[in-house]
Parts: C-alpha cells; structure tokens; sequence
C-alpha cells in the first residue's frame, strides 16, 4: 500500500492505543511482521506547551518498519505547530485523531467529536499537510451516533485537504467498542474517497482480516486489541496476505519469554516503577486462554517489580504444562 510516497510491505498496521501501543510494543510488533506503526496519540496544545511527559510519547520509532505520530487536537493552528514540532523525532507520516471516543478527549472538541463537523476536520487536514512535508494520515470512526454517521463527508473533507490515506474505525462513538463493527461504513468511505483506506476494528485473526478486505475492498487493516499478548498475529495476516504457508503457533515457553522481552524494554525506556504499572494492563493479554486464568490475572495486575513478570511466566508454565 502506497502512503503519498511512502510504500508500506504486505501486512496490517499496529493501531494507536494510549497505554498500549508504547515504543517497545511498536517495535515487538513491527519485528513480527506489522507493516506500520502508530504511536500513542499525544496532545498537539501540550507540545505546543513544552510538556515534557507529552513528548517523551513521540519518542523510540517502530523498528525498521515506517512510524507514524498520533496528534489530536481541534485547532488547525496548534496541530499544524505540534506538527512541526514532532518532525524532530522522524516519523515518516503523522497521523491525526478524530476517532478517539474517550470522554476527557471528546468533551475538549478533539477525537470522534471532530465526526460532528467535517469543515473542521479538512481545515484541520489543510493546515497540517501544509506545515510538513511528510504524507499525513487520518483516523476516524463511523460518526458521532446513529443520528451522526458523517464518516463518507468526513473523508471526503480530508481527502480533498490533503489526506495521504484514512484508517476507519467501523463503530460510531456512542457504540464505544460495541457492538460489532459495521464493514458497510468501511467500504461506503473506501467507494468515496481516491485514496488509500484502511478498516479497522475486531480483527483478531488472519481470516477475518481477509474478510474485511474482501466485504469492503479496503487497501490495508489495521489491528490493535487483538494483537497485545500475540504479535504473531501479523505474521499471520501478512502470510495470509501474500499467500505464504502460515506460522507455526508460538509455545506458551515462547510467549512467556516474548512477554518477558517487552515488559524488559519498557524496563530500560521507562524505569522499572512506571514500566511495571504499565505492565498490569499488558501482561495480562498474554495470559488469555491458559488454564489458571483467574490465578493468573491477580498475578498480573500486581506487578511490582520486573522479577515479578519472570515469576508470573514460571506460574503460567507450571500451570500448563505441555503446551
């Protein structure tokens, strides 16, 4: 898939998620076979501000594979300097928000609350695009509600302003992440627009991301939720993709030892403290489908230290054995 002129492999991108989508999980999942990675969305006011913690989210990259920064905001001006600002870290694109339905985000007028207005959002688009000289994606979601499924007029703003290519979440706001996703938005905004799209939401296999393909003729998906706790998720949709032969499943000794690996690197970028609260809402999507489940998430959401998600794979392991 072609981003302005920036080519992305075979493969799904690894979606923005605060909290969740940090440097060391980009690069764990650019390294097993994510074609793209965006950061974590970061206020576009509180760079123009001079927030240290803010900028410290546009920091670490994705790897070898092409890195894009996740801006929100809803003040042309302000994005398009924040912009600017982030082109000192080297993404290769920048991304903006309009698709984030968390309430301290949308009651500032930013995220999927941006889906209310459409003139805003290819303003905002425009003075972007004109700030940097880098390809500038957009993500957004289906509408605000039912009353409000603006995501055709949306992309359309965005694309005549400058837009490289559009990721569409197929919920609206109101639904949240529930109920499932309609792909008749997906393909409605892919029908509209001349540029790249890219569908999003419940993917958590290779078949279903073929699926999504194929009911909405989108360029490229991207995952997010379901590939914490198994990165070799995109090895499988990019083998599905190319029509390779698919991976041999990880043994839990592998997965134990990959989760050991991430919450490490968070370790060495973070400190151990923040690195391991963090890791309280990581470590336990490795754990799903084990037996000892509910053993097993008490363990998780009480790390402390980082010996403790050594001991938390040595309880997984002895809890299943075999596998």
């Amino acid at each position: 898939m072609q981003i302005g002129n920036l080519t992305l492999a075979p493969g799904a991108l690894f979606a923005p998620m605060a909290g969740l989508s940090d440097a060391s999980a980009r690069r764990l999942m650019t390294a097993h076979g994510a074609s793209a990675a965006v950061s974590e969305m970061i206020s576009a006011k509180a760079l123009v501000y001079k927030d240290k913690k803010t900028a410290a989210l546009a920091r670490g990259g994705a790897g070898d594979a092409p890195f894009a920064i996740q801006l929100f905001g809803n003040e042309p001006e302000t994005m398009a300097a924040a912009a600017k600002l982030v082109l000192d870290y080297r993404p290769d694109y920048i991304d903006i928000n309009m698709g984030c339905p968390a309430p301290k985000i949308t009651s500032t007028g930013a995220g999927s609350a941006l889906m209310r207005d459409p003139d805003l959002c290819g303003r905002i688009v425009a003075a972007v695009s004109s700030a940097v000289d880098i390809p500038v994606t957009v993500k957004i979601r289906k509408g605000w509600d039912d009353g409000t499924v603006s995501c055709v007029e949306v992309a359309r703003r965005c694309a005549e302003n400058g837009a490289a290519a559009i990721a569409v979440h197929g919920r609206t706001r109101e639904q949240m992440y529930t109920p499932p996703i309609d792909p008749g938005c997906i393909a409605a905004v892919k029908a509209a627009v001349g540029i790249p799209v890219i569908g999003n939401g419940d993917i958590t296999t290779a078949a279903e991301a073929l699926a999504m393909i194929k009911q909405t003729g989108c360029d490229a998906v991207m995952v997010g939720r379901g590939a914490l706790g198994n990165p070799w998720l995109f090895e499988e949709i990019r083998a599905a993709l190319t029509g390779e032969e698919p991976p041999v499943p990880p043994s839990l000794r592998r997965r134990m030892h990959t989760m050991c690996e991430q919450l490490y690197a968070m370790c060495e970028e973070k400190g151990e403290e923040a690195a391991m609260r963090q890791a309280r809402s990581q470590a336990p999507y490795y754990m799903k489908g084990l037996r000892g489940a509910a053993q097993l998430r008490r363990a998780a959401v009480s790390l402390t230290y980082y010996r403790d998600a050594e001991a938390l794979a040595e309880l997984a392991l002895s809890l299943n054995p075999g596998l």
